[in-house]
């Protein structure tokens, strides 16, 4: 996974990101969390409504990209920001709520990833997870048959060739055995975004970041052009300015 991320793009459409984490938020039942980890924190968006929700608790915000650390720390909060690969960290101290807001879909091997994670946490604590699922969708598969016609790194190719986010009954016999109660759901939200070529602003803030950073500048404007020509075709603008984009995501909140 790259290491650069643009804050400034990323929450370009930081309403309709920020929706998923809310409702994850509402399914969590912890009465006096003492320790609060969230993990692929950003700019802390969510780490921040995480503070305020259990203002007694110690918030540690965890990513990888200092860039988005940065952006984090320019607004005053008592959360502490700490840059960590997700795929590495551990906790020193078992935490009561590990949280991840769309960022496990970036690592692979989840089914040693989430009974780490579960593992982790102290008796009764609680595993909150959001992802995209986002590979079938007509955005995501363009971009991947597009990348066909350009050299890019192997790596990349491999990565995006499966989809890293399994189905939610992957995931309920995945921890099943592991915890006290799981619950597990999909919601699909119609985003409706405004302006020109606005999927390809949307994902160019997460998805498709890794692709443009592994091309060359000439081979990314050639990408980009025959990128948004597909993408006007699967996703029309209405006459009032309006593309829909249909996105799913899964929710996970295992209790120990």
């Amino acid at each position: 996974m790259p290491s650069h991320w643009d804050p400034q793009r990323y929450l370009q459409f930081s309403d309709q990101r920020l929706r998923p984490a809310v409702e994850l938020l509402q399914r969590i039942r912890l009465d006096a969390p003492e320790h609060i980890v969230d993990l692929g924190c950003g700019a802390g968006n969510v780490t921040r409504l995480l503070a305020e929700r259990w203002p007694a608790a110690r918030v540690t915000g965890v990513d990888h990209s200092r860039e988005m650390l940065d952006r984090a720390r320019t607004t005053a909060s008592t959360v502490a920001w700490v840059e960590a690969h997700v795929a590495d960290w551990t906790p020193a101290v078992p935490p009561d709520l590990i949280f991840s807001n769309a960022a496990l879909h970036w690592l692979e091997d989840h089914h040693v990833l989430l009974p780490r994670l579960v593992a982790g946490l102290a008796d009764g604590g609680c595993l909150a997870v959001q992802m995209p699922r986002s590979w079938g969708l007509p955005s995501h598969r363009i971009m991947r048959e597009l990348l066909n016609e350009f050299d890019t790194p192997e790596e990349l190719r491999r990565r995006l060739a499966h989809d890293p986010v399994g189905s939610p009954d992957t995931y309920h016999g995945l921890l099943v055995g592991l915890v006290r109660k799981v619950d597990i759901w999909e919601t699909e939200y119609l985003q409706v975004l405004e302006g020109e070529d606005a999927v390809v602003e949307w994902v160019s803030g997460s998805g498709l970041r890794p692709v443009l950073s592994a091309l060359s500048d000439e081979a990314r404007d050639e990408f980009l052009a025959a990128y948004r020509e597909k993408l006007r075709a699967a996703y029309p603008m209405d006459e009032a300015g309006h593309t829909l984009y249909p996105f799913r995501r899964l929710f996970l909140v295992a209790r120990c």
